[in-house]
């Protein structure tokens, strides 16, 4: 059985001039990047959607950025499979930086597991 989807219905009452204008959404989010990263304790308005405990210790932390970067890697090569030309391209690239920061996060990982190296004196 097909199901049949309408079309959305455009809004007559909108004129041309009302739509979104993205170079004013685009100067906007500056505005409230760079305010942000002026003052870091200003409230950020997307904190509320995603927030991390702050008592979450530095190796969990890093184990679910590894993880979330391996399933990017996993969707963004499953989206490469579909695509051609340079669209393939781009998801390809934006699946080996995944990689690459997976890689990077693991290492890190290794880092804080391993042990410091115990340093003898060395006696004259």
């Amino acid at each position: 059985m097909k199901k049949t989807t309408r079309n959305p219905l455009e809004n007559p009452a909108i004129s041309e001039s009302e739509e979104l204008d993205l170079t004013q959404l685009s100067k906007a989010t500056q505005r409230a990047v760079s305010a942000r990263l002026r003052d870091p304790k200003q409230p950020d308005p997307v904190s509320h959607v995603f927030t991390i405990l702050p008592d979450v210790d530095t190796p969990t932390l890093l184990a679910h950025a590894s993880e979330t970067l391996a399933s990017m890697n996993v969707m963004t090569t499953d989206l490469a499979d579909q695509l051609e030309g340079s669209h393939r391209n781009v998801a390809l690239a934006t699946q080996q930086l995944a990689v690459l920061a997976e890689m990077l996060i693991n290492r890190a990982l290794d880092n804080l597991d391993s042990p410091l190296p115990s340093v003898t004196p060395v006696c004259h």
